[in-house]
């Protein structure tokens, strides 16, 4: 008698990411994984496994919808595709804030739609989302970021209240610091200079800087990815799961003071630093 393998499909799988660690992680647990990537050459490490690897770019509609056509079943959807992005609001340009959403929020929409008849069909189906726990924790400088982050938590939970009566479990993975080249990635790609007569340019060495601080944090991608398969092949996994580094305290956030809140948050991303850096440049005011 045969038995009944489960096949999860993962979005954001370059290798060395957490969606590539995620894969390897839900392989060595029996399950048929589908990776993908919008470059299928980035993947060269899962398929050397035996992991299935498809193209697709989650920006893309056609790309979602061919993706979706070489499926014949799927029990569990991971959208994990993602991008960070770094500058003070006041300096953000609009479409740079706009493609980070494209990516962060309506992909994962646009990506669940083209995938939930499969999923309707699964006995066990399940959709996955990954976000932050900036959902919560306010960053200076990661504003638009963690804006994105929130907004796919709130559209996560209406989801799993949504999908509900066709028993189709929702979870949200809401992770803090993990070793990965995400920051890397992002300073080599994706990093953007502080733009010409930015009020922040008394401090703009050390801002562009800021978010080197996040690396070597939290668990490695694999002990993460190993923690996260467990949780989400349980038989009722929680609706939300936190994970990563300094996501206990992340959780217990709102329980604080805010002042107290404030103060650690300045402390940990040098907001401090950089607030004398401004200060000491301005020009002394006219009596």
């Amino acid at each position: 008698m045969s038995t009944y393998v489960r096949k999860v499909l993962i979005t954001g799988c370059s290798d060395g990411g957490m969606g590539a660690a995620l894969a390897i992680a839900f392989h060595k647990a029996g399950l048929d994984v589908y990776a993908t990537a919008r470059d299928p050459t980035k993947m060269r490490k899962l398929a050397s496994m035996g992991i299935n690897t498809l193209a697709m770019d989650v920006q893309s509609e056609s790309s979602i919808a061919a993706c979706a056509a070489q499926m014949s079943s799927l029990d569990i959807l991971v959208n994990n595709a993602g991008a960070l992005t770094s500058m003070p609001i006041i300096d953000i340009n609009l479409s740079d804030a706009k493609e980070l959403f494209d990516l962060n929020v309506w992909s994962y929409i646009a990506i669940t739609q083209s995938f939930l008849p499969l999923l309707l069909a699964s006995p066990n189906g399940m959709v996955v989302n990954h976000t932050s726990t900036q959902v919560d924790v306010v960053l200076p400088f990661s504003g638009i970021y963690g804006a994105s982050k929130a907004a796919m938590g709130m559209i996560t939970q209406t989801l799993r209240l949504e999908l509900q009566p066709f028993h189709i479990r929702v979870v949200e993975m809401r992770t803090g610091f993990v070793q990965t080249k995400l920051v890397q990635n992002f300073q080599e790609g994706r990093k953007l200079p502080l733009p010409e007569g930015s009020i922040y340019s008394a401090a703009k060495d050390m801002l562009e800087k800021s978010d080197e601080k996040d690396e070597g944090k939290g668990p490695t991608a694999e002990e993460w990815a190993r923690s996260m398969t467990m949780q989400l092949l349980k038989n009722n996994p929680a609706p939300i799961i936190w994970s990563g580094g300094a996501s206990g305290v992340a959780r217990l956030w709102h329980w604080f003071p805010l002042r107290l809140c404030d103060y650690v948050v300045k402390r940990m991303t040098g907001l401090d630093v950089i607030q004398r850096l401004i200060q000491n440049h301005r020009p002394a005011s006219k009596s």
